[in-house]
């Protein structure tokens, strides 16, 4: 934006009241909360803010919004752009409608009164607490209390569909948030070993009647899995509960929630993963698959699912989508390799042949996809197309290697620029098939192939010079 644009801006907000001025200043704030438009909230507040506050004040972002306040207990609940939430997830982007919601008709005097409050720097906890109940219980009369056209009508004017699901759930995590609270501060900092003496402790902590309702339940459950380093091991509550590992009695507990926590979030990685081959980033794919791998094999040997079940059913579909991604991208590394190591006539090298360090390097990576797949082929379905694609690699870059290095032999020098090209882009994939150690044989033996050119040249210099006898 150009310096009289800035300005025309800043007459524009210096000529606006002070509590639109205020009331701007706390739209932008609540859409950086959200993540819109971040750019362009946060350029705004920094005009509104010099016109605002006088120029000794501090510039920092204020941090009392009545919403944020009141809305603190949710925290460890939001999430964002995820087309599917689980149980004890709650979209972030709802906030902003409730609170709307709650001002305009669920309870605005209580409302009204904490942001009075807030701006007159006296609101405590307590107050907060006191609208957190307040708003609970508006919430509770409206998801739950009144007849059903009523009722409709009410969650209409919400607006989207996500809200009106994602209401309740706010409801409940406010109404309970002294529980869990307290149930947050008994938890570890992390559990890399959910074991039996840690899966009675958090039994215990989970003990409360508040924790156990099954609106509750789910976000109590959520907060234990935060601590896990192996969130699917949360489905050890629900074998623990049910003393058994029969899926129908885990099922049969308030604690099978805790299965379907488990393979909705190894569902979502699935597709992130999947979204993440599409792109061509493979920085979090070794990560991304052990713990998929980890996850699957640990659902599938720590319960007894059946096939047909809808667990097993579930459980199926992400093997299955697991293996389709894989197989098709590791499918096609062996002729991204062969494209780039292949040795025509030398007659149709030119001047123009070049070779992409870029394309060298996500090559590799491929290649170093390859591999960590054969390293979880058996789990993930993918055994037989992983194991083939590694194997063919593996014979192929070795033997272009080899040729390669022949070639460079060459004294023809455009053919040997290119040849030399290649040769470092098989020297880079030996790297990742074979090894530090052999990758420095062949660079070694690239370099041998060099003085004899050399040689070729010196002899001929020798014969163009004229000798001391004539």
């Amino acid at each position: 934006m150009s310096q009289s644009s800035i300005e025309r801006l800043k007459d524009y907000l210096g000529q606006l009241p002070p509590k639109a001025q205020a009331l701007l200043m706390r739209e932008f704030e609540r859409s950086i909360e959200r993540g819109e438009d971040v750019a362009v909230a946060n350029f705004v507040l920094e005009q509104l803010r010099s016109i605002v506050r006088a120029p000794s004040e501090d510039m920092t972002p204020r941090t009392e919004d009545p919403m944020r306040r009141v809305f603190r207990p949710l925290e460890p609940f939001l999430v964002e752009n995820v087309p599917h939430i689980r149980p004890g997830q709650i979209r972030r982007a709802s906030l902003g409608p409730v609170w709307l919601w709650l001002g305009r008709e669920g309870c605005p005097e209580a409302v009204r009164t904490f942001e009075a409050a807030v701006a007159g720097g006296a609101a405590d906890n307590a107050a907060a607490r006191a609208l957190q109940l307040a708003a609970a219980e508006a919430i509770a009369s409206v998801t739950g209390n009144l007849t059903g056209g009523e009722r409709q009508r009410t969650l209409g004017r919400l607006g989207a569909t996500s809200v009106v699901e994602d209401i309740a759930s706010i409801g409940a995590v406010l109404s309970a948030c002294d529980s869990l609270e307290k149930l947050n501060h008994k938890l570890p900092g992390q559990m890399r070993a959910f074991g039996e003496s840690q899966i009675r402790s958090v039994m215990a902590a989970l003990n409360l009647p508040s924790l156990q309702t099954p609106q509750v339940l789910p976000f109590a459950v959520a907060l234990v899995m935060n601590r896990l380093a192996a969130p699917w091991q949360i489905v050890r509550l629900g074998i623990m509960m049910a003393a058994s590992d029969d899926e129908i009695r885990v099922a049969g507990t308030p604690f099978g929630i805790t299965v379907t926590m488990a393979i909705h979030d190894l569902s979502r990685l699935a597709a992130e993963l999947r979204s993440d081959i599409k792109r061509g980033h493979f920085n979090d794919t070794s990560n991304n698959l052990k713990t998929l791998h980890d996850g699957v094999r640990g659902l599938r040997t720590e319960l007894d699912i059946r096939s047909e079940s809808a667990w097993g059913k579930q459980l199926a579909s992400i093997r299955s989508e697991i293996s389709n991604s894989l197989q098709s991208e590791i499918d096609s590394v062996p002729g991204r390799v062969r494209r780039l190591l292949r040795q025509g006539p030398d007659k149709d090298v030119t001047s123009a042949n070049r070779i992409d360090p870029v394309d060298i390097e996500e090559t590799a990576a491929l290649i170093d996809f390859v591999a960590v797949c054969r390293t979880y082929a058996s789990e993930l379905a993918i055994n037989e197309v992983s194991l083939r694609a590694y194997t063919e690699l593996q014979h192929y870059v070795e033997k272009a290697t080899e040729t390669l290095v022949e070639s460079l032999r060459t004294h023809d020098q455009r053919v040997r620029a290119y040849r030399l090209m290649q040769m470092q882009a098989a020297i880079r994939f030996c790297d990742v098939l074979f090894g530090p150690d052999y990758a420095s044989l062949m660079s070694k033996a690239a370099e041998m192939a060099r003085p004899v050119e050399r040689k070729a040249a010196e002899d001929a210099k020798s014969e163009r010079k004229p000798s001391k006898a004539g």
